[in-house]
């Protein structure tokens, strides 16, 4: 397909399978990709909206913004497919980006390019069946149970995202007119162009803000502060920085967990067990995510060495990165290219590496924030939204061809 008209005519719609708070509308819509992908467009100067299902819930509370964001109520089928046919209605850009290889995503997007022609680009910052088995997986259920499965109110093939479907359009990948993804583990299972996630390096800049202010701000005056700005999940262990603060036995440290796990109880474990290191701040929207980054004296990542950790860019990385944080983080997946030599590595579930790490960049805090400084430019270079653009410009070109 040719796209022969400026750039200011064009618009992407951006297909997502999950806008409610648990999903890409988490944050207030900022900082997931998404809405990054969605800031790059603009700044190429496409039109953009960004479109989603919202299953079960309340979509997320998302603030005015110059990107458009626009909900269909999600259902089980068979009632799915009123809610696909309202999507199909209403995407209307020149280009489809569709957020992963998903039935409620990327086979939406393939129906509509049956009947209008427009060209899909494939983003794939996941991999979906890592969180089943992975290769693992099968779906051999007995005759009485696929009935179930089909027929019962809550039956689980009844589930637009059912793992039997992610497997079917995850082979499916080919049809895409192009593919970005974000790891190289990615690259190696599907191919397509290397887009790492970028950051709003303007917004997130230190010299903005203060750090003993940002303390001050939250809560956190007179401790040094251990930072994770996401969600815990098991696969990226912050429960080995907790055993590592529990082997220092210093009072004054603290684990600061921001938003928690939309997902499950799992902060309610992780503070049952170690609540007298952690301080939990509740979920803050994207823009004052900055502030609350200053106020960290190091940023941690300590994913563990698990398919879903290989296929994931984390986001946390880039925050601390962006704000001239030392940054601390195991040697997993991309993690070591993205830092190069401005963080601090330790081997994966080796909460022994993090306590001395942690101990070493105390000791030695001007070095470490000298190196801080070191990945906030390498951020800027690498990894910010206008690094973004540029690639995504690339990839958009050849539609012209």
């Amino acid at each position: 397909m040719s796209l022969q008209q400026s750039k200011t005519q064009l618009k992407v719609s951006i297909l997502v399978s999950d806008l409610s708070s648990a999903g890409a509308g988490r944050w207030g819509g900022g900082g997931v990709r998404s809405f990054l992908l969605a800031q790059a467009l603009q700044k190429l100067n496409y039109e953009v909206e960004i479109l989603g299902f919202v299953f079960g819930e309340q979509a997320a509370v998302i603030p005015q913004s110059e990107i458009a964001v626009n909900h269909v109520m999600g259902y089980n089928y068979p009632q799915f497919l009123q809610s696909a046919a309202q999507v199909l209605k209403k995407l209307d850009g020149n280009i489809i980006y569709a957020m992963r290889p998903k039935p409620t995503t990327f086979g939406i997007s393939m129906l509509k390019k049956l009947k209008s022609h427009q060209p899909i680009i494939l983003d794939i910052d996941d991999w979906e069946m890592s969180w089943h088995g992975g290769e693992k997986w099968q779906y051999q259920p007995s005759p009485k149970q696929f009935v179930r499965d089909i027929f019962q109110k809550n039956g689980a093939l009844r589930y637009p995202d059912h793992p039997l479907y992610l497997k079917w359009v995850e082979g499916m990948t080919q049809n895409a007119d192009a593919i970005t993804i974000h790891t190289q583990f990615l690259k190696e299972r599907f191919g397509g162009v290397y887009l790492p996630n970028g950051k709003d390096t303007d917004l997130f800049n230190p010299d903005h803000y203060h750090p003993e202010e940002s303390k001050a701000r939250y809560g956190l005056s007179g401790y040094r502060i251990l930072m994770f700005p996401g969600a815990p999940r098991p696969y990226k262990g912050v429960e080995d920085v907790l055993i590592a603060l529990e082997q220092l036995n210093e009072p004054d440290l603290r684990l600061v967990i921001v938003g928690g796990s939309p997902y499950d109880d799992y902060d309610a474990k992780l503070m049952e067990k170690w609540g007298h290191w952690i301080i939990k701040l509740p979920k803050y929207p994207s823009t004052e995510m900055p502030q609350i980054v200053a106020a960290a004296d190091i940023i941690v990542v300590p994913q563990r060495n698990t398919p879903a950790a290989l296929a994931q860019f984390p986001l946390k990385l880039t925050d601390g990165m962006a704000m001239a944080k030392p940054v601390l983080a195991t040697k997993v997946g991309d993690i070591p290219e993205i830092l190069g030599e401005t963080g601090y590595l330790v081997d994966s579930s080796c909460p022994e590496q993090i306590a001395a790490k942690i101990q070493w960049i105390f000791h030695n805090l001007e070095a470490a924030k000298a190196k801080g400084q070191m990945a906030r430019e390498r951020c800027v270079k690498y990894y910010s939204v206008d690094t973004m653009a540029a690639t995504l410009s690339q990839v958009i070109a050849q539609f012209d061809q």
